[in-house]
């Protein structure tokens, strides 16, 4: 039992910790745009806006709720919850060295857990009963499932090199050298899948304000809203830190971790300020036509060389 308390504890600090992490990168997020576009960000509330944040939250969850009236109530509630509720739960498998995680297969729960969010994404979408919210969820469901196909097949590349599920393995087995020298080309498709699957600039066809006002969350307000906000922005800080895993050494027990997480984080922010969005053609071709016969490549390069490695050992 105690063990099971101490579980519940190490995971309720890890959620307040990552909530927090979030609050302060949405506030990251509005000054390095700001800076981007020549202008300053939020700097009225507390010191230097320190404070906006937390603000913003308050404003949003203290508002009116309103529902469309011919929305399915009940899914439309609960898909923002539901979001949010698996974009916290992929944290358990962050390679942390307490009885809370490190967990073998935690790979394996990754991409489970992050096949299972199109649905959320999908049901708030349809049961809005709106034509926008529809078309939204539409085509971010599209796109989440196109490139979670190339991003299983970069992740079985760098899989196959570690012959394991745990990540705490791919940080032992990058103790001399980086993966990102072994595997750039990877690590820079990698790092695209992951924007195109967070729904993030160049990729937000999602939230297409010129021709889909807001996409999936467009009748969503207040608290919904907020949800719906907090699950993409932990989807952020989730990807970012399992790219430092898979590539950047991993070496949790460093301080060097956590400003590696920071620059790639950063690195999200500076491609929504400096590209523009992508077409969505072109975005399906980039999946389907280019990533995945590459991805694929890779793979049988990468399973070839182990099994020529083998043989002379044998």
């Amino acid at each position: 039992m105690k063990d099971l308390f101490l579980v519940f504890v190490s995971f309720l600090i890890l959620v307040i910790c990552v909530l927090v992490g979030v609050a302060f990168l949405t506030l990251l997020e509005r000054k390095v745009l700001g800076y981007i576009q020549i202008r300053k960000g939020p700097n009225k509330v507390g010191f230097m806006g320190l404070v906006q944040p937390f603000s913003d939250a308050i404003k949003l969850f203290t508002k009116e709720q309103v529902y469309p009236f011919m929305s399915n109530f009940n899914l439309y509630y609960l898909s923002p919850m539901m979001n949010l509720f698996l974009a916290l739960m992929l944290w358990l498998c962050m390679p942390l060295v307490t009885s809370l995680v490190g967990f073998e297969f935690s790979f394996l729960f990754f991409l489970c857990l992050s096949s299972l969010g199109v649905y959320t994404v999908m049901l708030a979408g349809w049961s809005s009963n709106s034509n926008y919210s529809m078309l939204g969820s539409l085509r971010s469901v599209a796109q989440t499932i196109s490139y979670e196909v190339s991003m299983a097949l970069i992740l079985l590349s760098f899989l196959l090199m570690v012959i394991s599920l745990n990540m705490i393995d791919m940080m032992k087995y990058q103790y001399y050298l980086w993966f990102i020298f072994m595997f750039f080309p990877l690590c820079l498709m990698w790092i695209v899948s992951s924007l195109a699957e967070t729904n993030r600039t160049p990729f937000d066809f999602a939230e297409g304000e010129s021709e889909l006002v807001s996409g999936f969350n467009v009748e969503y307000s207040s608290g919904g809203f907020a949800m719906i906000f907090l699950a993409e922005y932990s989807n952020i800080l989730f990807m970012s830190m399992i790219s430092v895993v898979l590539f950047l050494g991993g070496d949790i027990f460093s301080w060097l971790f956590f400003i590696k997480l920071v620059l790639l984080s950063y690195l999200w922010i500076w491609v929504r300020g400096t590209l523009p969005r992508f077409r969505y053609d072109k975005l399906m071709f980039l999946a389907w036509k280019i990533y995945l016969p590459v991805s694929l490549n890779f793979l049988l390069l990468f399973l070839g060389g182990k099994s020529l490695i083998y043989i002379l050992m044998v």
